[in-house]
């Protein structure tokens, strides 16, 4: 290859993947827990395909974000992890306007983001953009808040079934799960 082919085809040496699955495992080890985080995998998933085209389809958006509480400490871009802003049951809220929402409640990586941009974990704009320019059908009524605190038995056996509910009461047809 040429080097015109290599800078087209390969990422420089710095640009790789940050080895997140590993580090959670190592972290859970150090812990002190016997088992290391067995992360969810399924074989058999159910999902479906969409009985009508995604320009006349109801959009439903599912985040793991929370909503701001001025109470509950620093929860700005940057902020260190907060558990205070923590929420263990399912919300909604309206899709009418975009809400101040935050991840400051969320392990993710903070020495390789700024979470300055809401919009990459709240893309509620984004959907509204899309149904204006008529890629989507609408933007359902409500947005929904998934809980990130539970076990996976948890999540599958309650917060999922309550997302599904009222996700189902809307009439959304699909559903975009953001997960931070």
């Amino acid at each position: 290859m040429t080097e015109t082919d290599e800078a087209m085809y390969f990422a420089a040496e710095h640009d790789t993947p940050i080895p997140y699955r590993q580090r959670i495992r190592d972290y859970y080890l150090a812990l002190g827990y016997e088992k290391p985080y067995r992360w969810a995998n399924y074989a058999d998933v159910p999902f479906t395909s969409l009985k009508k085209p995604l320009s006349e389809s109801t959009v439903a958006l599912v985040s793991t974000s929370a909503p701001f509480d001025p109470e509950k400490g620093d929860q700005g871009p940057g902020a260190v992890y907060n558990s205070a802003a923590k929420f263990y049951r399912v919300y909604t809220d309206t899709t009418d306007h975009v809400p101040d929402q935050r991840i400051s409640h969320i392990g993710y990586d903070r020495n390789h983001t700024s979470a300055e941009d809401m919009n990459s974990w709240f893309p509620l704009a984004a959907l509204h953009d899309a149904a204006a320019a008529g890629r989507i059908g609408a933007v359902s009524k409500r947005f929904y808040g998934a809980p990130t605190n539970r076990s996976q038995k948890t999540t599958i056996e309650q917060d999922c079934v309550e997302l599904l509910e009222r996700i189902r009461e809307d009439g959304a047809d699909t559903a975009i799960i953001v997960a931070t």
